[in-house]
């Protein structure tokens, strides 16, 4: 896992989306959870990026825009501590992820991390 200082910046790019969507997922009951390791020559200077989706199933704008600042704010609390560097994450809302208490959020994130972390090839 990373220090407690590593930077944080968005997904803006559409492509950057679709990579992640190909790559590694956990799904927990507050939200989906997407990882791809950034192919960079040296990754643990690398900032850990995020993105945050929520589609028209999981409500109304009002819902959708609760959701994803409720996933923005967990993401800047729990990726510089739980994240590694040269990694970007994405983060897919679902119907129970507003009612969720933040206790089970935080908790559902940390053993998504700790899931994918545990799966990804030993050799990079």
């Amino acid at each position: 896992m990373t220090q407690a200082g590593t930077a944080l910046s968005a997904l803006r790019v559409r492509r950057d989306y679709l990579a992640a969507a190909k790559s590694s997922k956990q799904v927990r009951q507050g939200f989906v959870l997407q990882a791809r390791q950034r192919e960079s020559q040296e990754p643990a200077t690398t900032p850990i990026r995020f993105g945050l989706t929520a589609s028209k199933k999981t409500g109304n704008a009002v819902m959708r825009n609760r959701i994803r600042r409720r996933l923005r704010a967990l993401a800047k609390e729990v990726l510089p501590r739980h994240g590694e560097a040269g990694f970007d994450y994405v983060m897919i809302g679902r119907v129970h992820t507003a009612p969720r208490s933040w206790a089970d959020l935080h908790k559902d994130l940390r053993s998504a991390l700790k899931a994918i972390h545990q799966d990804k090839p030993s050799d990079q």
